[in-house]
């Protein structure tokens, strides 16, 4: 019973990370969407922009989970980095009904998820 409750708690600090995250993008793509607006940004920045709003969730969310977990905070890291990708890809496929880009991009997308969140990990 003792495990059970255990369990259920490491997959609930997870899921309280995933959802700090996703309100992280949120905050972080609603200002980037103000910074396009007022300054008219172009398409390279823009890009950046997205890039870095994905990396500084997954830090925010492995910084969490790190403080929540304590030991091979590293490892809770990578793994929320990899669920925040996955459930991306499954909110694309959701939407569009296709992977949009490349293969590369794909992996790009995958490495700084999972580098962003061993990151935040880390430095908890």
């Amino acid at each position: 019973m003792e495990r059970q409750v255990k369990r259920e708690s490491k997959v609930m600090w997870v899921l309280k990370s995933l959802l700090f995250s996703y309100i992280i993008t949120g905050v972080l793509l609603v200002l980037l969407t103000v910074l396009l607006y007022k300054f008219e940004l172009d398409e390279k920045l823009v890009s950046a922009g997205i890039v870095a709003v994905y990396v500084l969730a997954t830090m925010a969310g492995g910084i969490v989970l790190g403080k929540l977990a304590g030991t091979r905070r590293f490892l809770w890291g990578i793994g929320l980095g990899i669920a925040y990708f996955g459930l991306l890809m499954l909110i694309t496929l959701g939407v569009y009904r296709t992977l949009n880009g490349s293969g590369v991009n794909l992996v790009t997308a995958f490495i700084l998820c999972a580098g962003g969140g061993m990151t935040g990990g880390m430095i908890s």
